[in-house]
């Protein structure tokens, strides 16, 4: 395959068209395995070897960034994480770009990639990416799914289970399976340390 073919390739994955895997393997490069399979048994007291880890796993890190092992990740090249981020356990993400002061609570799942419908077009894997971002200061609850192509948007809150199919505005509290937008954030919430009004602990967990 020439230059011109990868070209080609990278062209149709950044429109978010269907490849393949034999398609893109030419970037296997730069999955990053070894290395998180090292940062995942890495003890917890050796912080500076899993701070310099992080910095070979992703596309970039920013200060004070901290990630709970284990996590797992399609590339890790391809993850951008901003200052002040806190990723709790089990975290997965497939190629995602966050903001700074993110908090992500356990087990969420961020994925760009999907497949297609037709089962002829999932042969050799047949599959499509589309970006999700993070914005910042947002905070994501336990066991959220969100899929390709969605964008969080600045302050916004997401509850614990919710599958997040389409892209949620800034300082909104959202939730649900798919997830909606059930009211804005606004300064009347400076005013109190309970829970959100109009949600519960069981919909919105602490990271």
């Amino acid at each position: 395959m020439t230059d011109a073919d990868h070209d080609e390739i990278r062209a149709r994955i950044a429109k978010g068209l269907v490849y393949t895997e034999s398609e893109a393997a030419f970037l296997a490069p730069r999955r990053r395995e070894d290395e998180i399979f090292a940062y995942n048994h890495t003890p917890p007291g050796q912080q500076e070897r899993r701070r310099r880890l992080l910095g070979e796993i992703l596309g970039s890190v920013g200060e004070r960034a901290i990630l709970q092992a284990p996590f797992h990740a399609a590339f890790g090249s391809n993850v951008h994480i901003g200052d002040n981020f806190f990723g709790n356990v089990n975290l997965t993400f497939v190629d995602i770009r966050i903001g700074n002061d993110v908090m992500i609570a356990p087990s969420v799942t961020l994925t760009t990639t999907g497949h297609p419908l037709h089962p002829a077009r999932r042969a050799d894997f047949g599959r499509f990416s589309e970006p999700i971002v993070i914005e910042d200061k947002v905070w994501i609850g336990s066991n959220v799914v969100a899929l390709p192509g969605v964008r969080i948007g600045y302050g916004s809150v997401i509850g614990a289970g919710s599958v997040v199919s389409r892209s949620i505005p800034a300082m909104s509290v959202a939730l649900g399976t798919p997830c909606r937008v059930v009211r804005p954030i606004t300064d009347a919430d400076l005013a109190t340390d309970a829970q959100p009004a109009g949600t519960s602990h069981d919909l919105l967990d602490r990271s």
